[in-house]
């Protein structure tokens, strides 16, 4: 009894609850950002601290780090919020257009509606369009794209699909380490198995094949492998795949009898001269019907990244080729179950694959504020690896595209010891003395995935190039104060 009154236990607690969801970890946005948090709030108090703002470089949200967005982007979507703006002539005729032919397609002609559950279909014929130039005019379809919430969405719903089974016939997904932790998120969720293959580090984090057989033939012994997944360009590694690389993947997973999933949400993030980028989807058709008409493959896309940076609106988009059409209708089914992705989102990646021509009105701009960007992000990749390569202490593999640095670090054996006393892992030392001293938040490559005895943090290479040249220079110069007060 309390206050007389019968005391009732609660029903869902930490015990009861799902233990899959207790599994889950996503390091982006952990502990170290919940701190970082605090350190703003009381900087705006007046509590005094070593610096006077907190740099967050721990997640890949351009505009949150000042990126402006793309003037025409933003056009379109403001008419198809607000139709009314049609009549206003600060806003070019082609805006217009994109605009009208969005709401005309949408149901109430509104944005405001649901959508189909695979998303607007004008969307969907021009994300297929999109693919089919990108590719160099092989087919893509409408009825194989799917709109999403954001790419992460897409992810997960298709992992739900091929999840399955219990003791040695559950499903493993073999993930890249480092990983983007919404892999080993999911795959907890899910109650997968999590299988895991190392790229090479002393190889500017190339795949190496033999560690995917390696791996996978391991794996067999204790879970049944279905699915691969890559990431190209890397996050949080940033680097590239060559041609060769992709081919080789391709081959080795039509061997193996794997569903494969490409996470290609960075391919117009490429800076590295010698670095292209080739999709999936591509490779795989050029290499014949052998592979093409076979191999099952989700690739995804999303309108956060890129030079678009448009986390908020949550848009993207999957496609799916050589699904077997039974399963292709349980896809659909799952999709619908949460009605559609959102409708502005979608909206917006309709613009971003049908953008401004050669001779419309917005094109000039459109494709110089286009430029701007990736310049920036080029230039920007540039001076981190720079500033690393001359820090003692720090070693860094060129960023080659993607938004990050996945840089290595020395930490000293008296940190090491401190931070198992504290029951933390050691580059999650680093990252909170780091962030308590400077005001600087990465997050600690523990949360990515590395191998052992290997220390690594990452951060974005978002911030205005001033300010990113302070934040590499401050951080560089704690790591060297750090060794030294813990040798």
């Amino acid at each position: 009894m309390e206050n007389g009154v019968p005391r009732r236990e609660k029903v869902l607690t930490l015990e009861s609850m799902n233990p899959c969801v207790r599994k889950v970890e996503y390091a982006v946005r952990g502990p170290i950002v919940t701190r970082a948090m605090e350190l703003e709030k009381e900087l705006e108090k007046g509590v005094k601290k070593p610096f006077t703002e907190v740099i967050r470089a721990n997640i890949g949200d351009a505009q949150a780090m000042g990126q402006k967005p793309i003037t025409f982007l933003r056009q379109v979507t403001a008419l198809c919020l607000y139709p009314e703006l049609q009549n206003d002539n600060k806003f070019p005729e082609d805006a217009k257009q994109k605009a009208r032919r969005i709401l005309q397609a949408c149901a109430g002609h509104s944005v405001g509606a649901y959508s189909a559950s695979q998303g607007v279909e004008v969307i969907r014929q021009d994300v297929a369009k999109y693919i089919e130039s990108r590719d160099g005019g092989i087919p893509s379809h409408a009825d194989n794209i799917y709109l999403t919430t954001g790419a992460s969405d897409g992810i997960v719903t298709i992992m739900k699909l091929l999840v399955a089974g219990q003791g040695k016939s559950r499903t493993g997904i073999m993930i890249p380490i480092p990983q983007y932790p919404l892999y080993s998120a999911a795959i907890a969720e899910l109650n997968a198995v999590q299988v895991n293959y190392y790229l090479d580090e002393e190889n500017c984090w190339a795949l190496d094949i033999k560690e995917l057989r390696d791996s996978l033939y391991e794996a067999r012994k204790h879970c049944n492998p279905k699915v691969l997944c890559i990431i190209n360009p890397g996050n949080p590694t940033g680097q590239v795949q060559s041609r060769k690389c992709i081919e080789d993947v391709i081959q080795f997973v039509a061997e193996e009898n794997l569903f494969l999933l490409a996470d290609e949400v960075y391919q117009d993030n490429v800076y590295a001269e010698d670095c292209a980028f080739h999709s999936f989807k591509k490779v795989l058709f050029e290499m014949g019907p052998q592979y093409s008409s076979t191999v099952e493959l989700a690739s995804f896309h999303s309108i956060s990244k890129g030079f678009m940076g448009e986390c908020g609106f949550r848009g993207g988009y999957m496609e799916v080729i050589n699904m077997d059409p039974e399963v292709k209708q349980q896809l659909t089914k799952l999709v619908s179950v949460r009605l559609c992705s959102p409708v502005p989102g979608q909206a917006l990646m309709g613009v971003i694959m049908n953008p401004p021509q050669p001779g419309d009105a917005s094109y000039k701009q459109y494709n110089n504020e286009k430029l701007a960007v990736l310049r920036n992000l080029a230039e920007k990749a540039q001076l981190t690896e720079k500033i690393f390569r001359q820090a003692p202490g720090i070693r860094c593999n060129p960023v080659q595209g993607a938004m990050y640095s996945f840089p290595r670090i020395e930490i000293p054996c008296k940190a090491v010891q401190e931070a198992k006393a504290q029951g933390l892992a050691p580059d999650m030392f680093f990252c909170i003395k780091l962030l308590e001293e400077t005001g600087i938040c990465v997050v600690p490559g523990s949360g990515f995935g590395q191998r052992e005895g290997t220390y690594h943090f990452r951060m974005t290479i978002l911030p205005p190039t001033s300010k990113l040249e302070i934040l590499l220079q401050k951080l560089s110069q704690f790591h060297e104060k750090f060794t030294k007060e813990y040798s």
